[in-house]
């Protein structure tokens, strides 16, 4: 300012007040606060990054090129993929057919992840309820002496609970598809279909369900042409991410939980892949699904006690195994939304430490987050 010129203090009220008002949204960097809280001993040198995705611009970021366990925060590289390998829309469906052999049966399905014999989880959650077909199966199948089903599409894990449920009663038997196409006689006597794949990947973020995860994962790898394990799953989320020009360096994938130690990728992957999840219509049911900080799912019970202030500021995947504790998502800033992505994977194996971990991510997070 030139000596002598004198700025009326109106003028002088008018430039504080748009400072006040554009700063937090328009801003370059977090808080001192903020900065003090991500160094801290409890997140034990961890992985974090912010994104002002208005300003397309970091706003902080420490470790985020290193690759991390990142506990269930990998559901979401799951959840993309599968929307990207069937689309929204899809419904997984299973039946049960008679065949030309009276006391041989079929059961055809798609793999469906949400398939159950838990009455009560069918009950509460409108699960597939796998024993109605074989119920069906049973009226069609009076005077058979020994009942056979011949299965495809359907679980491993599907299969056994059926096998605990019914005992003895009925042997079970996998058949490639090719032998599939070679039975005779083929006709439907009952089927289900799952919701769209939209609900449950929404309920699979919300409750961080690790079982329908590790399977959409699988069935995923296998629509886009790759095997159901490791290998395949890996190659199918870095032909995902790649696709939509997210960064997998260091990527490793051993499950589609994120259960697995083995498992590795960056905060940078994370909140890149959060970018496009944001911006592409088509991934709004995993947006959606996202647990509200204070509110429901995994983050019902957070940030009521450490970051009060985020409170239902904060949309995220929770995570954790027992050395790492991760989240990674959105969070209000005034008008704006930030995209964050926080992996402390040198967390002390104990509940205590976890707990401290989570408190201080929440904490963090409370210096930025604004209402609108």
């Amino acid at each position: 300012m030139r000596k002598g010129v004198t700025i009326p203090v109106a003028l002088i009220a008018m430039i504080s007040l748009v400072l006040i008002v554009i700063s937090p949204a328009n801003a370059t960097s977090v808080p001192n606060a903020f900065k003090k809280f991500a160094r801290s001993s409890m997140l034990a040198k961890s992985g974090i990054l912010v994104i002002d995705p208005v300003t397309q611009t970091e706003i902080f970021s420490s470790g985020a090129d290193i690759p991390r366990a990142p506990a269930s925060v990998l559901k979401l590289v799951s959840s993309v993929t599968a929307l990207s390998a069937f689309g929204e829309e899809k419904r997984f469906k299973t039946s049960i057919n008679a065949t030309s052999e009276a006391d041989t049966f079929l059961l055809l399905g798609e793999h469906d992840p949400w398939l159950t014999t838990s009455s009560a989880s069918a009950k509460k959650f409108n699960r597939g309820f796998s024993p109605k077909l074989i119920s069906v199966m049973n009226q069609a199948s009076q005077g058979a002496r020994a009942v056979r089903i011949k299965y495809h599409g359907l679980f491993e894990k599907d299969i056994k609970n059926l096998r605990a449920f019914y005992g003895k009663k009925y042997k079970f038997k996998w058949i490639s598809q090719s032998q599939v196409n070679k039975l005779s006689g083929v006709s439907q006597l009952a089927g289900i279909r799952s919701p769209l794949l939209s609900e449950i990947i929404g309920f699979t973020l919300l409750w961080s369900d690790n079982t329908l995860a590790d399977r959409l994962a699988r069935i995923s790898a296998k629509e886009m042409g790759f095997p159901r394990g490791s290998r395949g799953m890996n190659q199918a989320f870095v032909q995902t991410l790649s696709g939509l020009g997210v960064g997998s360096t260091g990527l490793r994938v051993k499950d589609g939980s994120g259960l697995s130690h083995g498992n590795r990728v960056s905060v940078r992957t994370v909140a890149e892949l959060l970018w496009k999840i944001r911006i592409e219509p088509q991934f709004q049911a995993i947006y959606d699904g996202l647990p509200v900080a204070g509110k429901s799912g995994t983050l019902v019970n957070r940030f009521k006690k450490s970051g009060k202030s985020a409170a239902k500021l904060v949309r995220a995947k929770t995570g954790w195994i027992n050395t790492s504790v991760s989240l990674a998502g959105y969070v209000e800033v005034e008008n704006n939304e930030y995209i964050f992505a926080v992996i402390a994977n040198h967390i002390k194996p104990t509940e205590s430490s976890r707990e401290l971990a989570r408190q201080t991510i929440d904490k963090m997070l409370a210096t930025v987050a604004r209402p609108a």
